[in-house]
C-alpha cells in the first residue's frame, strides 16, 4: 500500500472520492490537517492538527469480487485491525456497532466507508478512519478519549499508520471468513448486557441485550422472547 501524506485538506475521504479514478488499489490518503472532516451519519469529525490520524484507504474491486450485500464486511475487516492496534499498545477497546470503537464507553475512534457500485457489486471503497492519537483535550466531544490519553504516552504518527496498514494487509484474506465475524462480533459494544436502546422504525424505547451480528451484517438485539435485527440507521444506543 503506498501512504501520501497531504498537511491541509478539506476531508481525505473526499480527495479520495474525488481522486478515485487515478487512484491505485491500496493508495493511503492521510492528513496531518482536515478543515472539513466527516463522520456518520452526516457528522463533522472534530481533530486537533497534527495529533491525530485521519486518513483513507482506496480498494478496488474485480467484478463480482465483493456482493453489493456483502459490502458490511468491509466494516468488520477494518474495525478488527484497528481493535488488533489498539491491542499492540495495550488498550482493549470494543465496536460500537457498525464501526465505531470505544474504551470504557469513550470514542477512540470513528470510520466512515463510502462505497461505489456497479453491476457487479463493489467496485470500489473508500474507507475513512479518525483515531485519537496524541490529543488529550476534547472540548467538542464529551466522551472522546485518545491512545495518550489511555497510556500516558505519545506515538510517532506516521509510524502509527504504517502499523494499521501493515495490519490491514495481512488481514484482506479474512474478508468475509467465519474467522473475521466471530472476532467482530466477540467485540462488540454492550453485547450481552442489559442496556436501553431506540427503535428509530417505531421511534420507541426498550431494554435489550446484544446477542451478535446477522450473516447479512444486521445487529441482532433480544428483548425478552423477541429477536430484533436492524440495519444501519434503524437503531440508536441510549448511553
Amino acid at each position: 500500500m503506498n501512504i501520501l501524506w497531504l498537511d491541509t485538506i478539506d476531508s481525505t475521504n473526499s480527495e479520495a472520492l474525488r481522486r478515485l479514478p487515478e487512484l491505485p488499489s491500496g493508495t493511503v490518503l492521510a492528513a496531518r490537517e482536515q478543515t472539513a472532516g466527516r463522520g456518520q451519519r452526516g457528522n463533522a469529525w472534530f481533530s486537533q492538527p497534527g495529533k491525530n490520524l485521519t486518513f483513507s484507504i482506496v480498494r478496488k474491486f474485480g467484478s463480482g469480487e465483493l456482493p453489493a450485500s456483502q459490502a458490511h464486511r468491509l466494516n468488520e475487516l477494518l474495525s478488527v485491525v484497528v481493535l488488533r492496534f489498539l491491542e499492540e499498545c495495550g488498550v482493549e477497546a470494543c465496536v460500537k456497532w457498525p464501526n465505531d470503537i470505544y474504551v470504557n464507553r469513550r470514542k477512540i475512534c470513528g470510520m466512515l466507508l463510502e462505497n461505489s457500485l456497479d453491476a457487479g457489486g463493489v467496485s470500489a471503497s473508500v474507507m475513512g478512519v479518525g483515531l485519537n492519537v496524541n490529543q488529550t483535550a476534547f472540548p467538542q466531544l464529551a466522551n472522546a478519549v485518545s491512545l495518550a490519553l489511555c497510556t500516558g504516552k505519545e506515538y510517532p504518527l506516521e509510524a502509527a499508520l504504517e502499523r494499521i496498514v501493515s495490519i490491514l494487509e495481512s488481514s484482506w484474506p479474512l474478508l468475509g471468513t467465519a474467522e473475521l465475524c466471530a472476532a467482530y462480533s466477540a467485540r462488540l459494544f454492550q453485547k450481552g448486557m442489559p442496556a436501553r436502546y431506540r427503535d428509530l422504525l417505531t421511534d420507541q424505547e426498550f431494554t435489550g441485550v446484544i446477542e451478535g451480528v446477522a450473516p447479512d451484517g444486521r445487529l441482532c438485539i433480544q428483548e425478552g422472547s423477541t429477536q430484533h435485527f436492524y440495519r444501519f440507521k434503524e437503531v440508536s444506543y441510549i448511553l
